[in-house]
């Protein structure tokens, strides 16, 4: 079937009414870039994005326009960081020892590692371990908005624990399974991991407001922010519905 886009007039109507979904964006992508990568940077990236989406947005698929946009603009600003090489070589060899380590550990355990268990299977000191969950957090290496598969639409953890207006009829079967799956997960974290889930991503504070609130530095929550990502990515690996 042939997409049906949007007229010229229609699409600046659409890249006009959600211009504040690129400052909205940017402004909570920016604990998830490197500090090189500037907010002009980002903004440029991001009007990129809204810009493909509405020259790709199909209504006819049942997908909000503000939904379909989110990705886009996602996807442009973190296409802008690899076009600048912010993930180098050393730091995703980090972040794959990480994984890794975590991998075999959940299957050794049976359970989510504890840190001080993570620490000893690297051979580091607690510190060190805490100050490598904050190179990782600071890189974006992992993200509810990151993607799990690789359709147009791009689900991503989040989409299966947000309601969006309700799935196209497609979509309620293929979800309904994954999304119990990732429920349960979230279930899986400690109180604090899972807090810090929800501040983030649901009531959308910083992650200064969310220290103030769980009375911790802001290194920390970075750090907690990091590990419960993990843990989901490496518990979604483990059931074989994550595709790297």
């Amino acid at each position: 079937m042939i997409p049906q886009v949007p007229p010229l007039d229609d699409r600046s109507q659409l890249i006009r009414e959600h211009m504040p979904l690129v400052e909205l964006l940017v402004e909570r992508m920016v604990p998830q870039v490197p500090s090189f990568m500037s907010r002009d940077d980002m903004t440029s990236a991001a009007m990129v994005g809204l810009i493909d989406a509405a020259n790709r947005f199909d209504e006819a698929k049942g997908v909000k326009f503000r939904t379909f946009a989110e990705y886009r603009i996602r996807g442009a600003i973190l296409d802008e960081m690899r076009k600048l090489d912010w993930f180098s070589r050393s730091l995703r060899e980090k972040q794959n020892r990480l994984t890794q380590t975590m991998l075999r550990l959940e299957r050794q355990l049976g359970r989510s590692p504890e840190e001080d268990e993570m620490a000893e299977a690297m051979d580091m000191t607690l510190d060190e371990y805490h100050d490598l969950l904050g190179q990782v957090s600071h890189l974006g290496c992992v993200s509810l908005h990151q993607t799990l598969d690789h359709t147009e639409e791009g689900r991503n953890f989040l989409d299966n624990l947000e309601d969006h207006g309700g799935p196209t009829p497609l979509e309620l079967i293929e979800n309904q399974e994954l999304t119990q799956l990732i429920a349960d997960l979230l279930e899986e974290l400690t109180e604090k991991e899972r807090l810090v889930i929800a501040l983030y991503y649901y009531e959308e504070l910083t992650q200064k407001e969310i220290a103030e609130v769980i009375q911790v530095s802001e290194g920390r929550v970075s750090q907690l922010h990091s590990q419960a990502l993990l843990k989901l990515r490496v518990k979604l690996l483990n059931a074989e519905l994550y595709d790297e």
